[in-house]
């Protein structure tokens, strides 16, 4: 009886010690529990939104439960550091759009690195920017809105979603383009300004088609401009800048999915493939396209050319930042 014990003790400690000699992913496939998609910015905005389509076409190729947790505040940076600080093993990640390439310049001190913190899984989508006030405003196209905020710059204001947001950028560029300043009201996502739009607490506003394209629609907001070159099949009445008089105001919004650095090559892998697989799926493309925007193609959901776009696009936003001289800190 004592040597049958003994025995057993003995061979389970054989397989517990060989147990530890394997590599961490042999011994537990990844993923084997709910992953958690961080969103930098408040419930309801454009960002979330793509986010929560993208998490639910995931979880089904990842055969685990894909959650959105939204941490929002200061520009997007509360909730990037939330996961640059996270452990590197595939269960927090970051969903984050063009901020991740102007933060570096915005953005002059932070408590993680907004560069080397974070490992590319992958682009989801660029999103087209619509130019839009409220609905009683006294201007029936881009080029009557122009000269009313030449008019009145002292008196018309700009919401956005707080300084790096989307709607912030495109007012840097709307700005830029009319050569005139706004007073610039920012909110603690665009949600909440796009209710204050709709009530006319405020006058203007330039966000993204996957938060104005329903209100567009519906009559809530008047719409002047999408800022594409094309005009957009989801909006197809609405002209592009270039139309209404400002052919230099071109941008589009993009979102990409991240890691902690120093995330095993073989999770983000996994990762990439199934974006792509969702990314393919015909229930997102067809709400993507009912938002005003579409998949990218399956060659950049890649990790390689997501860090090479990331990489152009810091390089392109420095100079227009520092001309402003707007920093968030």
């Amino acid at each position: 009886m004592i040597r049958s014990t003994l025995r057993r003790a003995l061979i389970g400690a054989a397989f517990g010690i060989a147990a530890l000699a394997l590599p961490a992913g042999a011994q537990q496939a990844y993923p084997s529990r709910t992953i958690t998609v961080v969103v930098p910015f408040a419930a309801g905005g454009p960002t979330d939104t793509v986010t929560r389509l993208v998490a639910e076409a995931m979880s089904r190729d990842l055969g685990q439960t894909v959650v959105v947790e939204n941490v929002g505040g200061a520009g997007g940076t509360l909730g990037a550091a939330r996961v640059a600080q996270a452990r590197p093993d595939g269960y927090t990640l970051l969903m984050h759009h063009i901020g991740m390439g102007t933060t570096p310049t915005l953005y002059r001190r932070l408590s993680y690195d907004p560069v080397g913190g974070f490992e590319t899984i992958g682009l989801v989508t660029e999103v087209p920017m619509t130019i839009i006030a409220r609905k009683d405003i006294p201007a029936a196209n881009l080029q009557e809105l122009a000269a009313l905020v030449r008019k009145e710059t002292t008196k018309l204001n700009y919401a956005n979603a707080g300084i790096g947001a989307a709607s912030h950028l495109c007012g840097l560029l709307l700005q830029k383009a009319i050569d005139a300043p706004m007073t610039t009201v920012p909110y603690r996502g665009t949600g909440p300004a796009m209710t204050d739009l709709i009530a006319g607490t405020v006058d203007l506003m330039c966000d993204q088609t996957t938060n104005t394209t329903e209100q567009i629609r519906a009559g809530a907001v008047k719409v002047f401009a999408v800022t594409t070159p094309q005009r957009l099949p989801s909006l197809p009445d609405v002209p592009t800048t270039a139309e209404g008089g400002l052919p230099g105001m071109e941008v589009t919004i993009w979102h990409g999915l991240y890691a902690p650095k120093g995330t095993p090559e073989e999770i983000r892998l996994r990762l990439s493939r199934a974006l792509q697989v969702a990314l393919r799926a015909p229930a997102l493309i067809q709400r993507f396209a009912d938002l005003g925007t579409a998949p990218v193609a399956q060659d950049r959901a890649t990790p390689e050319a997501h860090r090479a776009f990331w990489q152009a696009d810091i390089a392109k936003w420095r100079p227009v930042i520092q001309a402003a001289g707007q920093y968030a800190d």
